[in-house]
């Protein structure tokens, strides 16, 4: 009788082969998703971000009696220079988005922000290398211990490895740390925006301000031709005997003096036309600027309330966004008082002849899971945080007080517009009242009831009168761009970069 151990197995079904590449496949696709599991279900540390609150008053205080702004131009758009509806000053500004070097420089930081978002991305995906190499070894005969296998063998070894490595961002530390990069690469837009903004206002400034001295040249001048006449009449009538040749020496002394007041005023004018050159991206020897006196007030400009500045500002966009970032910092902070899981894989083929190399069984292949955490660092980690949670606070301090300095410039501007606007009026009427007064002493001089002393006082008080109206001219036209620069110009903090680590065009404040 046959030992039941020994009866043959019909019934059983034979047991199937899995192919050695179908569980190469099926291995590497478990490590995948043992990779990805923790990715999906792990939480992120640290505090949720909010916004900084800070108290904004409902209005301006020195709004004045100025028309409140309507929605449809509440944002003065991109090219906000065209208000003032000077063609050369248009030609000029569009020079400083394609020359100026300092906003290639902060156009340049910011392609640098974005790239270093984009290498910390990285880490979201596991890290492939591969190593391969090829060997020739011969194992001298002699080698201790004799008689071994392998003295005198000559052997070749080719190796083709593939290594897999990851870190699971089970507590967040990946996530916290590419929001806190995007986060800096908004602000650093935001940056380049107020640079952009600067730049313009800057260019605006220079050049209503040579302006202002083109206008203020052409009085001077003239009044010089003015000057020249009295000086003719002066001499006619000492050579008449009706005036004395202290009358004829005061009168050159009046003239020449103005000469020269026209003279100084090409220094500074001079110096602003170098400035706008620099700002367009020219050296000063190949730019000259056009004389073009001054005589238009500036425009009304239309303002908003201030809780609205926040969004307007691109330097307080900037501010509040480096407040998120130190914010993720924290939660970077917070996770390493959590384990550091790593996964890893590592397989490829090895062979002593490159024919068999990628044959079935010259594979190899090894996977592994590790969590490395702190025990004891002496106090080490609580000092990162708290070093966090003081940067954070730090920057919400910053946050707040460009808030308040940007409500402090609005303010500013404001008042010095509304008033500079009163003063031109009232200078106006001076200026009518000084001319007046010089005809009144001229006519007084010809019928000789007065001396000629008392012309010559009436002169110098018309044309201070006179250039003073000129600049104060001038002042309005600079403060109003500096309004304009307060308020934000044409940014809008939908400009900034959503994603600013993906391909894509920069929405400056000019391409509104």
């Amino acid at each position: 009788m046959k030992s039941p151990l020994n009866r043959p197995q019909e019934n059983c079904p034979q047991e199937k082969t899995v192919p050695a590449k179908d569980r190469g496949r099926a291995l590497w696709a478990g490590v995948l998703l043992a990779m990805a599991l923790p990715l999906l279900s792990g939480c992120a540390v640290g505090p949720k971000y909010h916004a900084p609150v800070v108290q904004a008053p409902p209005a301006y205080k020195e709004v004045g009696d100025w028309k409140p702004a309507q929605p449809n131009d509440q944002n003065l758009g991109g090219t906000w220079w065209t208000i003032f509806q000077d063609p050369q000053l248009d030609a000029l500004e569009l020079q400083v988005n394609v020359s100026n070097q300092n906003l290639k420089a902060a156009e340049a930081q910011f392609r640098e922000a974005r790239a270093v978002l984009r290498y910390y991305r990285a880490d979201y995906f596991p890290t492939l290398t591969a190593a391969p190499a090829a060997t020739r070894t011969r194992v001298s005969s002699r080698r201790p211990p004799p008689g071994s296998t392998f003295d005198g063998v000559t052997s070749n070894d080719f190796v083709v490895p593939f290594d897999i490595s990851y870190q699971a961002d089970v507590w967040g530390r990946v996530r916290r740390n590419v929001e806190s990069y995007r986060e800096q690469a908004q602000a650093s837009a935001a940056d380049l925006a107020t640079v952009n903004l600067s730049l313009h206002a800057d260019l605006a400034i220079d050049y209503f301000q040579a302006r202002s001295l083109d206008a203020q040249e052409q009085l001077l001048n003239s009044t010089v031709q003015q000057y020249e006449q009295a000086l003719e009449l002066n001499q006619s009538r000492f050579a008449g005997g009706i005036a004395s040749e202290v009358e004829v020496e005061q009168a050159k002394t009046q003239l020449q003096t103005t000469r020269a007041a026209a003279i100084d005023v090409g220094v500074l004018r001079a110096q602003y036309e170098h400035a706008v050159a620099i700002l367009i991206g020219k050296p000063p020897a190949e730019f000259s600027l056009p004389p073009l006196p001054l005589t238009t007030p500036p425009p009304h400009i239309p303002v908003s309330l201030p809780s609205e500045l926040l969004e307007r500002r691109p330097d307080i966009a900037a501010a509040e966004r480096r407040v998120a970032a130190a914010n993720a910092q924290i939660g970077v902070a917070k996770s390493a008082y959590y384990p550091l899981i790593s996964l890893g894989g590592s397989g490829g083929f090895e062979s002593s002849a490159i024919t068999t190399l990628l044959n079935g069984p010259s594979g190899l292949w090894s996977v592994g899971l590790s969590a490395v955490g702190t025990i004891f660092d002496v106090g080490r980690r609580r000092s990162l945080t708290d070093q966090a949670r003081a940067a954070y606070d730090v920057q919400v301090a910053g946050y707040r007080e460009n808030v308040l300095t940007g409500f402090q410039q609005v303010e500013d501007h404001l008042a010095a517009v509304r008033i500079l606007e009163n003063e031109a009026k009232v200078q106006d009427e001076a200026v009518v009242a000084a001319q007046n007064s010089l005809n009144l002493s001229v006519s007084r001089y010809k019928g000789g009831v007065t001396s000629y002393l008392e012309v010559i006082t009436a002169q110098s008080a018309a044309l201070t009168d006179e250039v003073t109206a000129v600049d104060i001219l001038g002042r309005r036209m600079a403060n109003t761009v500096l309004l304009i620069q307060a308020l934000g110009g044409g940014w809008d903090r939908s400009s900034l970069p959503e994603r600013p680590e993906c391909c894509g065009k920069l929405a400056s404040s000019n391409s509104k």
